[in-house]
């Protein structure tokens, strides 16, 4: 099986009450792990690249892994761009082999967001590519995408059925509470997603795909093991995975993880370089990471998104 878009991914999962998961990949581990996972679980998968690891590990490198990963599991894959900010890097993922993009203009005037996203759409459908945009801003941090807290705002339900009709986008990325990074929200306090907003948006755009960003849950135990083994990560609680599950009973066809996934491999790094301070052999650190990364995606496959056994 080749590269699939997510087309047909997203129509079974609204369908079956459940999301794909999309994981943010930046080197061959971390691919390995993920779809390792996915494979044992026959779950479908989203791969995305962000503007930064696509310059980190090289588009061609990345499109290598990929195949790799397809071949040796079987599974339908979408690789997708994440956060794509022009429409020059759009058509360059596009004209590269990606099958589905991200263009994210929310930080832009309406205007300005919907005319950007449908240069994009109009030149994504005619290589039969996917496209993601995006409504309403999400506090925190990913890679080159910063955005204050006082800067973040809730997507407006009354502007997605214009949005959607205008730029003729195939799934839609909305803000309910959700934020990048691993520096969420400060523990003692309780993240509560705006369920309100997602069903107005539901009811808006019946049957069309939803997307969630800033997922990730934070593990706690993770955040321990890395400060234990000379970390310095302030506390830190993410998005309540019970909440997220019930999102992707919804409308929420697509739910990105990328935190989650870099917090496992680097506490399992420290904890191996720690107990084994002579150690110099990236295959000895990396191997565990690998395993690090398989375990945290085969839980939110299973206990998350709930799309094991759906491929």
């Amino acid at each position: 099986m080749g590269l699939v878009t997510s087309t047909e991914m997203f129509k079974k999962a609204y369908e079956g009450g459940y999301a794909i998961g999309a994981f943010n990949v930046n080197n061959m581990e971390i691919v390995q792990g993920i779809t390792e996972a996915a494979g044992e679980l026959r779950a479908p998968l989203i791969l995305q690249v962000s503007k930064g690891a696509r310059a980190y590990a090289n588009h061609t490198y990345l499109m290598k892994l990929v195949e790799a990963a397809i071949a040796e599991t079987d599974l339908p894959i979408c690789l997708h761009l994440d956060h794509g900010d022009s429409f020059e890097l759009c058509k360059d993922c596009i004209d590269g082999g990606f099958t589905s993009v991200m263009i994210d203009m929310s930080s832009k005037s309406f205007e300005e967001n919907i005319a950007v996203t449908k240069q994009v759409v109009d030149y994504a459908h005619d290589k039969g590519v996917v496209v993601e945009a995006e409504l309403g801003t999400l506090a925190g941090i990913e890679d080159e995408v910063v955005v204050s807290a006082e800067d973040s705002s809730y997507t407006r339900p009354e502007d997605v059925e214009e949005f959607v009709t205008r730029t003729g986008c195939d799934s839609l990325a909305i803000a309910i509470g959700t934020s990048h990074g691993a520096y969420k929200f400060k523990p003692g306090t309780k993240p509560q997603l705006r369920f309100d907003i997602l069903e107005e948006v539901e009811k808006r755009l019946p049957n069309f795909p939803i997307v969630l960003h800033g997922a990730s849950s934070v593990p706690q135990d993770f955040v321990a093991k890395i400060n234990e083994f000379g970390g310095n990560m302030p506390g830190a609680i993410g998005v309540p995975e019970d909440q997220l599950r019930k999102a992707a009973s919804m409308a929420v066809c697509k739910i990105n993880i990328d935190s989650d996934l870099r917090l496992a491999m680097t506490a399992s790094i420290r904890e191996h370089l720690a107990n084994n301070p002579a150690d110099f052999d990236p295959r000895q650190y990396l191997k565990p990471a690998r395993a690090a990364i398989k375990a945290m995606v085969a839980h939110k496959i299973t206990d998350v998104l709930g799309c094991n056994g759906k491929a």
